[in-house]
């Protein structure tokens, strides 16, 4: 039998130092237990001190990424990581629409998770305008949603109310997180808006820690990596909100400054 085991894949950047983009999808992939595919779009040079240079690479060298496994493998769902302009996000766009590669989890990697604008505006109204219609599942932070429900929120019901408009950009289901930056906090909220109109509150421990490098990368790989297994957008939602919260709340020692989150101790608790 051929391409009976269950495979993800993502379209994302490589961090050399192992903590975020594609390594952290991969470290996702496997202790999830599906196969882990990658096209590359972007080279990071950095570590836990900071980045401090990229290079992207050219399209048609990502367009025969995509058209090598679309040839060969059977992708059950993808996810998107950092795409650094509207070049590349266009790409993508055309590479998803001309192949099979199941549901696609969005990642916007708009804004840092302390505010900082990630793209140039004309990117941003790309991916706002052109991926994220063609999103099954979106996983914005908190400055993301703002950003792109082009709101302020102060409440639980400001991050519903942002929800709803994001999914009126096309995205059928949404994970908007709560605010994850107080240090008074003892708990994280997010809120999940389903394709259905269903909507709920994903509620864990917040972890005071420096190790939370690739949080939103592995949340979403984790999320792709349930939908390839055949389980339900809510149940990998679920499964991904419990398996971050778990790698975060057991730090290992790597690097000297920002660490990654520890994927293994959530292989084994999740």
């Amino acid at each position: 039998m051929v391409n009976t085991f269950p495979q993800a894949m993502t379209i994302a950047g490589s961090d050399c130092d192992g903590s975020a983009g594609m390594q952290a999808d991969m470290h996702t992939f496997f202790t999830r237990e599906v196969y882990g595919i990658s096209v590359m779009t972007t080279l990071v040079a950095g570590n836990s001190y900071g980045i401090h240079a990229s290079h992207m690479l050219p399209t048609d060298f990502i367009d025969q990424e995509f058209k090598d496994v679309a040839d060969d493998f059977k992708v059950g769902a993808c996810k998107t990581g950092m795409l650094a302009d509207t070049t590349l996000i266009r790409d993508v766009v055309k590479n998803y629409q001309q192949y099979d590669f199941g549901p696609m989890v969005v990642d916007p990697v708009i804004m840092t998770k302390h505010g900082n604008m990630l793209l140039e505006e004309e990117a941003y109204e790309t991916m706002r305008n052109e991926l994220i219609p063609l999103a099954t599942v979106v996983t914005p932070n908190f400055y993301e949603t703002q950003k792109m429900a082009e709101m302020t929120l102060k409440s639980d019901d400001d991050l519903v109310k942002a929800a709803h408009k994001l999914q009126d950009l096309g995205a059928k289901n949404i994970i908007a997180k709560g605010y994850h930056q107080d240090a008074s906090q003892t708990e994280v909220r997010d809120y999940v808006l389903l394709e259905s109109g269903d909507g709920f509150w994903l509620t864990e421990p917040y972890h005071h820690t420096d190790h939370v490098n690739g949080t939103g990368d592995s949340l979403s790989a984790c999320i792709a990596a349930e939908l390839a297994k055949g389980e339900t957008v809510e149940n990998a939602i679920r499964t991904a909100k419990r398996f971050v919260n778990v790698a975060i709340g057991n730090p290992i020692d790597v690097g000297h400054k920002f660490g990654p989150i520890n994927h293994w101790a959530a292989q084994r608790e999740v």
